[in-house]
């Protein structure tokens, strides 16, 4: 699990150096739930967690970085909307 921790802190410190995260994660821990399949936890309220599993011909840190960027992508629009009156 470390191996993939601190895979998962070199993309989120990439996603946020390349600017593609509107705010710095850490990586608190990753922990298998079966499989191939595992759930990175972080130290932020907006984004506790993430799930990630991939098969046998794709790689931890692609995946994660795909599953980061979809997921910001979908908070971003809440970040972007006005408030209702």
């Amino acid at each position: 699990m470390r191996e993939q921790k601190a895979e998962a802190q070199q993309i989120l410190d990439d996603l946020f150096s390349e600017k593609l995260l509107p705010f710095k994660l850490s990586a608190r821990q990753v922990e298998s739930i079966g499989g191939e399949e595992y759930i990175v936890r972080f130290h932020d309220i907006r984004l506790p967690s993430i799930d990630v599993s991939w098969g046998v011909d794709q790689s931890f840190k692609d995946v994660f970085r795909t599953a980061v960027l979809e997921r910001v992508a979908r908070l971003s629009g809440s970040f972007h909307q006005n408030p209702s009156i």
